[in-house]
């Protein structure tokens, strides 16, 4: 019987270039997921790829959850290895996100992965083995302005991460933390403003939202990376026997938690602050 890996938010990106990747292995069996808007394209996608089964689901619709994977545990026999790839981003100063806002922030990056843990972690028990993939970011473990709402949500997947990697264990699951930097997609052309941000002639961080976002585009298109590279990188770690909890998953990403780990903290972010765009000499 083939492995069973679950992906979260397939239609596109990374999530989309990992189905891919792992039905042209023909080695496991790939149940691609997505929120119910994207299903018609996913569906789509990867009509001629008899590997993969789609399901729609919306990562943020706690109540779907146990539903979702009890319909694929019953068709499958089993679930080997869940990928929590979906995810949004916010660009936003703390002052202007509201708190409806910051949750639904939080929903699709730290609730609703944690609940399809929960919904899975039995199955996995059961079965004495599996693996959790957590597509987490930089932005987990460093924060830089107009970021802070994504960069707390990927905070807090990291440490949940962290204590489920102790947790599970002997049940010989492992859970591991892929950490991607910047990539070069369309995916950070969807990020999303809250209110108070649009009122752009109002507001006193119009600069900074402009020098930021031109910022991050050009790390963005100049970045190294792409969607299919890091898939790449979450494949090893399904094909790893015992994955490592954090995996840097692009070149820039290995060089951040170097950068973190090597300076005394208060040279870090003087250096990080210096490197940012200077707006309030706009």
């Amino acid at each position: 019987m083939q492995p069973v890996v679950v992906v979260t938010g397939a239609s596109s990106g990374i999530g989309a270039a990992l189905v891919r990747l792992l039905a042209e292995t023909r080695r496991y069996q790939v149940v691609a997921t997505t929120r119910q808007a994207s299903f018609p394209r996913m569906v789509e996608l990867f009509r001629t790829t008899p590997q993969v089964a789609c399901y729609s689901l919306d990562v943020d619709q706690f109540d779907t959850h146990t539903e979702v994977i009890r319909t694929i545990h019953q068709r499958f026999g089993r679930i080997d290895v869940l990928v929590n790839n979906a995810a949004i981003s916010y660009r936003a100063v703390v002052e202007d996100m509201s708190p409806e806002e910051e949750y639904q922030q939080f929903a699709v990056n730290y609730f609703g992965p944690m609940n399809l843990i929960r919904a899975v972690l039995p199955l996995m028990r059961s079965q004495r083995s599996g693996k959790i993939i957590n597509v987490s970011s930089v932005g987990g473990m460093m924060a830089m302005p107009t970021m802070s709402p994504y960069s707390a949500s990927k905070f807090a997947l990291e440490g949940a991460s962290e204590a489920l990697w102790y947790e599970v264990r002997p049940w010989n699951i492992f859970v591991t933390l892929v950490q991607p930097g910047f990539v070069r997609s369309e995916a950070f052309r969807k990020v999303l403003l809250p209110q108070k941000a649009k009122q752009k002639a109002q507001q006193p961080y119009r600069w900074e939202y402009q020098a930021m976002q031109r910022f991050i585009d050009r790390l963005m298109e100049r970045a190294l990376a792409t969607p299919h590279s890091v898939a790449r990188v979450i494949y090893r770690v399904i094909r790893a026997r015992k994955p490592p909890l954090r995996v840097p998953a692009t070149p820039d990403a290995w060089f951040f938690i170097l950068f973190r780990r090597l300076l005394p903290r208060r040279l870090y972010h003087w250096i990080l602050y210096h490197q940012l765009p200077q707006w309030h000499r706009q």
